[in-house]
């Protein structure tokens, strides 16, 4: 390697690492941390497992080669009579007790070869990668054609209570805000990623779930439980003061408590679905080649002078 083209992989780097949001290594600590715990705070990731699954029945496709990375792996395992299924995450401790094939590797630097697999399923793990765009490339190179990606993540509402709650407990104690809570992804700009990545007959739809808790503590408690808490790079570093947390709960339940006292916590679910391209699928009509008006398939008459 010549000194230019050092200079030019550092400069890279640097720049690659200037740019992250998150800091991977701390989520997959934080994930490490609550792989003890997991099983019991499952109930979230249990759900939105089914109902991919659900969405997977419509499909008459048998899947031999799958990734799943993330989500309830004995659902998957009843769901899908796959001939191989590799079990995928960023925390080895989290894949402890799997029956089957696992791999600990990142979303971001996905080690695959291409058009090996036949299905990649991703649940509720792609919202605190930094490189997603990235991330959609391998997944597509990765299948083989006519290949499926089913994925959920946390989309631009989640926890909006929360992050409204500690934004105004913040401005009280401090005269500014900083970040706590990760920032999440619009249902329209998931459906332009998928597109922008190469795939086919892309799909990105929205729905919200939203569980309740005695108080604000319960909540943030059962996030860390899910290895959830935030893990921005510049997430504030000082110490919280527990009379911050106090005002945090108390401004939650001012602005949200429903009439028995409970606080909801509303989760967004996004749902991408893509094919990698091939001959058999349907193509869009070029323009100009439709055998029949718009105005005459609605039955639309023109006005009359």
């Amino acid at each position: 390697m010549t000194q230019n083209e050092s200079q030019k992989k550092s400069k890279f780097k640097s720049a690659t690492l200037e740019s992250a949001v998150f800091n991977r290594e701390l989520v997959r600590k934080n994930r490490d941390r609550a792989a003890t715990q997991f099983a019991e705070h499952d109930f979230l990731v249990h759900e939105i497992t089914a109902r991919m699954m659900d969405n997977l029945q419509d499909v008459r496709r048998d899947f031999k080669h799958v990734v799943a990375i993330g989500g309830d792996r004995q659902l998957i395992a009843d769901h899908l009579k796959a001939i191989e299924i590799i079990y995928q995450d960023l925390s080895l401790k989290m894949l402890r007790g799997s029956n089957g094939q696992v791999l600990q590797a990142d979303e971001e630097f996905f080690p695959y070869q291409n058009q090996c697999l036949d299905l990649v399923l991703s649940c509720l793990s792609l919202h605190s990668a930094n490189d997603l765009p990235g991330a959609l490339v391998q997944f597509l190179q990765s299948l083989k054609p006519d290949g499926m990606f089913l994925a959920t993540l946390f989309g631009g509402q989640t926890l909006s209570e929360l992050r409204k709650s500690m934004m105004d407990a913040e401005m009280e104690f401090r005269g500014g805000v900083s970040p706590h809570v990760s920032p999440f992804m619009d249902v329209r700009d998931a459906g332009s990623l998928l597109q922008r990545a190469g795939f086919a007959l892309p799909v990105a739809t929205a729905e919200t779930v939203t569980v309740t808790y005695s108080d604000a503590f319960a909540l943030m408690k059962e996030l860390k439980a899910m290895g959830e808490q935030s893990s921005l790079i510049k997430r504030f570093k000082g110490l919280t003061r527990p009379e911050y947390m106090m005002k945090v709960a108390e401004k939650y339940h001012q602005m949200y408590a429903n009439d028995k006292g409970r606080i909801p916590a509303t989760f967004e679910i996004l749902y991408l679905q893509g094919w990698a391209p091939h001959e058999s699928q349907q193509k869009p009509l070029k323009p100009g080649s439709a055998k029949m008006a718009l105005k005459d398939a609605l039955g639309v008459k023109p006005p009359s002078l």
